[in-house]
């Protein structure tokens, strides 16, 4: 089922939850990248949610804080009583689906594969790439407005809510980054300076050009990224009639192959 096909109001619910599940390395919606392949809701409250990604051997970390995500987000619906989420085609699904669906931790799970990682701090390591895309989003939107870098390090979280641009994505790029900000507590009061660097500091304006550069490098591999994993996914599921051979990665990408169509 599709966003689109939803035609029940609690489907509906679950959908809008689940657009708040990031694609952790993208920091991109997993419903915008079409990850999402089905939402179907049992009796008693029972939500079932399969998801599949652009390749069987996409990293099985990443994999489970999109379907810890998954699992967390809808379980906030008050009456969701069960949350049950089905990773699909991957290397690792049936223990990631297990691991999800009975609160495992993904060390104990996937010893073998993380070679000591801290999952922790992978989550912190894009936490810090999402914030600091979505804060270079709204300096520049800022800065088309007009404000300068003086007057950006001295905008309160208040007056940052106040600003109106006549850009029609200025709300959505606000709000994303307002979101991100209160949450890791860089700021929260009304009065508290609005962009501060991801550790809390003081928005540097001295080094405001370089500061802004690295921001922008952040954004430029992350949309190189989406970009990759878009493309890579819409390759894969392609299904393919071919009478001489197999089609290559090329032949998929110039849409050479015969009879190719989405998969649906």
């Amino acid at each position: 089922m599709t966003r689109a096909s939803a035609v029940r109001p609690d489907t509906r619910q679950v959908w809008d939850r689940l657009d708040r599940v990031m694609d952790p390395e993208l920091d991109e919606p997993i419903t915008d990248m079409g990850f999402v392949e089905d939402v179907a809701i049992q009796d008693g409250g029972v939500v079932e949610v399969a998801f599949r990604l652009p390749t069987y051997w996409c990293s099985p970390n990443f994999a489970f804080l999109m379907a810890e995500g998954i699992r967390r987000e809808v379980s906030a619906l008050p009456w969701a009583t069960d949350v049950r989420v089905r990773l699909e085609d991957h290397m690792a699904a049936d223990e990631m689906n297990a691991a999800v669906n009975e609160g495992r931790d993904f060390a104990e799970v996937f010893a073998g594969l993380t070679d000591g990682e801290d999952l922790e701090a992978l989550r912190e390591k894009f936490d810090v790439k999402a914030f600091q895309r979505r804060q270079e989003a709204v300096i520049n939107a800022l800065m088309d407005a007009g404000h300068s870098p003086d007057d950006l390090a001295r905008i309160t979280l208040a007056e940052l809510q106040m600003v109106e641009i006549g850009d029609p994505e200025w709300d959505r790029l606000r709000l994303r980054y307002v979101d991100i900000l209160t949450s890791r507590g860089v700021a929260s009061g009304p009065l508290d300076y609005a962009l501060r660097t991801h550790e809390g500091e003081p928005l540097p304006t001295a080094g405001f050009r370089d500061y802004l550069n690295a921001l922008r490098s952040v954004r430029i591999n992350m949309e190189f990224s989406g970009a990759l994993c878009r493309g890579l996914k819409q390759t894969r599921y392609k299904q393919v009639e071919t009478c001489d051979g197999e089609p290559t990665l090329v032949d998929f990408m110039l849409d050479r192959v015969p009879g190719a169509r989405p998969m649906t």
